[in-house]
């Protein structure tokens, strides 16, 4: 298993930004993909942006496509989300997740997860 724990959530105005970052430790040989999702309140689990470890190949869901950027820093073993020019809409509860085997974006193609960290947007 992959242990993974976020942090950088916090409160900022619209249009602000904020840098998540995600370590990883445990069997990191057993990572393959590494991901962000965000969960709002009475809401579905819903993909944010993913990478293939090896490549540095990234992906994106439609809404959040030029204003988010997933990246990695292999010596650090550390997965960031930049979030610029955020919306009230962007407010979730962010985690970050990996998957030993597969490239998606379902939260079932993920087999580890991290605690979440809060984001929160006002207007």
């Amino acid at each position: 298993q992959v242990q993974l724990v976020e942090s950088g959530g916090g409160l900022v105005q619209a249009g602000g930004s904020l840098r998540l970052s995600c370590a990883a430790s445990g069997r990191t040989f057993s990572r393959f993909v590494m991901g962000w999702f965000r969960q709002a309140p009475g809401k579905e689990r819903e993909f944010v942006a993913g990478i293939r470890w090896s490549s540095g190949n990234t992906y994106y869901e439609d809404f959040v496509k030029g204003r988010f950027t997933i990246s990695r820093d292999n010596a650090k073993n550390t997965v960031y989300l930049q979030m610029n020019s955020l919306k009230p809409e962007d407010t979730a509860v962010y985690y970050c997740a990996a998957s030993d085997s597969y490239t998606g974006t379902r939260p079932t193609d993920f087999g580890s997860w991290g605690q979440g960290t809060q984001v929160t947007v006002s207007s």
